[in-house]
């Protein structure tokens, strides 16, 4: 990201709402749970980072919709309505909205 120095804030943690891909897709086969350990791919950044599903929420099958927070190991510049790609050994499992940042 080229930018003007602090003009661009960074943050490791927000919330976003997921569609998980089916296997018919090319997404996962099976189910994830809380602390499942994607690559997040926001804008041109391959990051890991952790999913935190809601209390409510056990686990999300393949062709769910779920909005969970998400904690990066780095932080990246981050904003309500920049899309995301879950992946996951190469391939994209999934697809993301950031709702709301968070940290």
């Amino acid at each position: 990201v080229i930018a003007k120095p602090g003009s661009v804030k960074t943050s490791k943690k927000f919330e976003a709402e997921i569609y998980v891909l089916t296997k018919d897709e090319g997404g996962r086969h099976t189910a994830f749970f809380s602390n499942y350990r994607p690559q997040f791919y926001l804008r041109t950044a391959d990051i890991t980072g952790k999913v935190e599903l809601p209390e409510n929420v056990k686990m999300v099958m393949p062709g769910d919709n779920v909005t969970a927070v998400f904690e990066l190991i780095l932080p990246v510049p981050l904003e309500p309505g920049q899309r995301f790609a879950l992946r996951e050994g190469g391939r994209t499992v999934g697809a993301g909205v950031v709702s709301k940042v968070m940290s």
